[in-house]
């Protein structure tokens, strides 16, 4: 256990263990409660700051510790959370805060969606298409963007169309003090939609598994991010209906939140789940690209 100068005017407790593994040898700094704040490659001596707030402590506690120890020995029952998996440093490319709500709707239609004379005859024709849908999703979901969006002044941090492995996408992820929470963004314009413990109606049609798959894109999502993080992310599922004329929901053991584009400014005062360091971990592992590329498709199918 070392201590380092803060910039704060105090002391920092900062704990440097040995890490190997996957071809990496590492020297970390770590928090008391086992947060790694930076690492240092011991055959390199470069050195990389995960948390801002305590860059010149990191620095410093590694750069003195390299100079001191050039062939430390690597310690006998390293814990399993200090030996997690890393991610490489991240670059514009894998970089998933630029990502604008409908980021992968909007792609798929530049790439694969209908021409202008084919838009213009289905228009003229008034007959509707499978790129109307998309549409239609699009929009909920630059909606949905923009009201959570405003939640940022609330200290919480959001992205957008998060891509999986399987070509499929998380629509929004909140991330904050009262936790982490999985958006399912679904447009019905002018439609009534009701909402039961297992099962969704659009206009009294046929059960819809909307909140089945939130569930299973939740424990994904929880899955992805706990690899990265070596601490529990608690993360719930959010249902978002967008341009209903009535969401009836009358569930009573729903573990899915629901609710109308507007009211996603509920989740703004909830607290208490994750500390400010915690949020800016999850956000750090949450808009990196490659945290999202190993994570098996089929935990979306089992629940």
């Amino acid at each position: 256990m070392l201590w380092a100068e803060s910039g704060r005017g105090g002391l920092v407790e900062l704990k440097v263990t040995r890490w190997k593994r996957h071809g990496h040898d590492r020297w970390y700094a770590n928090l008391p409660d086992g947060t790694a704040v930076g690492w240092a490659d011991v055959r390199t001596g470069d050195i990389t700051v995960l948390v801002g707030e305590y860059r010149d402590d990191v620095i410093a506690v590694l750069t003195h510790y390299l100079r001191n120890n050039p062939e430390p020995v690597l310690s006998q029952g390293v814990p399993e959370a200090e030996a997690r998996p890393m991610l490489p440093p991240l670059t514009p490319a894998d970089d998933l805060s630029t990502n604008r709500p409908g980021e992968s709707l909007r792609d798929l239609l530049d790439k694969s969606g209908p021409g202008l004379i084919e838009r213009v005859i289905s228009q003229l024709l008034r007959r509707p298409t499978e790129w109307d849908s998309w549409r239609k999703g699009l929009a909920g979901e630059w909606r949905v963007g923009a009201e959570l969006n405003r939640l940022a002044r609330h200290g919480w941090r959001v992205l957008h169309s998060i891509p999986l492995a399987d070509k499929v996408d998380v629509d929004h992820l909140l991330v904050g003090p009262g936790g982490v929470f999985s958006i399912n963004t679904k447009h019905h314009h002018d439609k009534a939609v009701w909402v039961g413990d297992d099962a969704v109606k659009v206009n009294r049609g046929k059960p819809a598994p909307y909140a089945r798959k939130s569930r299973a894109e939740a424990k994904r999502v929880a899955r992805a991010l706990e690899r990265y993080c070596g601490f529990p992310v608690p993360v719930e599922p959010v249902l978002v209906f967008v341009g209903v004329t009535d969401l009836k929901v009358v569930a009573t053991q729903l573990s899915v939140r629901v609710y109308q584009e507007r009211q996603v400014a509920a989740l703004a005062p909830l607290s208490g789940v994750l500390t400010a360091e915690q949020v800016e971990q999850v956000y750090s592992v949450a808009r990196h690209r490659q945290a999202w590329n190993q994570v098996p498709p089929a935990a979306i199918r089992k629940s």
